[in-house]
């Protein structure tokens, strides 16, 4: 059997189970497929921390780094993802079969022989919320579900994390959905909006990062979504849209609105990214921009 390349300081990652103190506030984790790796750095060491959001919003890999952020599985995301990543049961040709896309959900959400199983009971409990943002193709509009609101959760979060184009529509409750990010990339103005005074914001990409705009339509986007024009319409918008929420961030941010963690270097990541060494540095940076960031992180929870 072909030995299944992993990062070489798997064994070194952190584990263990966050407290069941909880604190007042909201916790924000921007998607980026296996940029998220950077969000599951920063998680670990914050559960460590004792730093436990009552609600979560995440979208694409950020609802995937917040499942095991809510059911406070200390290490999890980063053993998944820099253990199984060349395992094509998790991306790849069986993912592809089984999955019909890239990403192997029936396998991140079952039973891995090195990773502890999710704890589906912490993960209902009510005490903490979690909303996933999903695109609803028909109206190309962002849904937040909450996972006890009815709606099967694991399903809403694959439907998530199915990035367009390479992923086949999630349907829940007859209605088709794909990646949360082709409509809102950072779902902080939802944590706003709901009302939140303590808004911690986790992103993927360095802070002086914006995505190149084109002032034309573009044609795949309209030909694969055609029977989707308004679905169409948000992925074309989508990157000006991205470019607008960074610029406000900042400003959010140094008006203390919203706390902000950001990688603390450009790190040349891809979506499907292979290398193992390159996404371990990526899980390391995020777990030391943390504690980094601990002692501002308490002072503004604080206030």
């Amino acid at each position: 059997m072909k030995k299944i390349q992993v990062y070489s300081g798997i064994g070194a990652l952190p584990s263990g189970l966050a407290s069941d103190n909880i604190t007042e506030g909201c916790m924000v984790l921007e998607g980026g497929a296996f940029r998220g790796v950077y969000t599951s750095g920063v998680l670990d060491a914050l559960m460590e921390e004792d730093i436990n959001m009552r609600c979560t919003v995440g979208v694409s890999a950020g609802a995937l780094n917040g499942v095991n952020y809510v059911t406070g599985q200390i290490g999890r995301s980063g053993r998944i993802n820099l253990r199984y990543r060349h395992d094509s049961r998790y991306v790849g040709a069986k993912a592809i079969r089984r999955n019909k896309g890239i990403i192997g959900f029936d396998f991140v959400f079952g039973d891995m022989d090195r990773v502890p199983p999710l704890d589906k009971k912490r993960f209902m409990d009510r005490s903490r919320q979690f909303y996933i943002v999903v695109t609803n193709l028909k109206t190309g509009k962002t849904e937040f579900l909450e996972k006890n609101s009815g709606i099967p959760p694991l399903r809403a979060v694959r439907a998530s994390a199915s990035m367009p184009f390479v992923s086949k529509p999630v349907i829940i409750n007859g209605t088709p959905y794909l990646d949360g990010g082709c409509s809102c990339k950072i779902p902080y103005q939802f944590a706003i909006d709901k009302g939140f005074d303590k808004i911690i914001v986790i992103k993927t990409r360095y802070a002086e990062f914006r995505k190149p705009v084109s002032t034309r339509q573009l044609r795949a986007e309209n030909i694969v979504y055609r029977n989707y024009p308004e679905f169409a319409k948000a992925l074309i918008n989508s990157n000006a849209d991205y470019n607008r929420q960074c610029d406000e961030l900042e400003k959010l941010a140094d008006e203390g609105r919203i706390f902000l963690i950001t990688p603390s270097e450009s790190i040349d990541i891809s979506r499907l990214e292979g290398d193992m060494e390159k996404l371990g540095h990526l899980y390391h940076m995020g777990y030391k921009d943390a504690k980094a960031n601990l002692t501002a992180l308490r002072e503004y929870l604080r206030r």
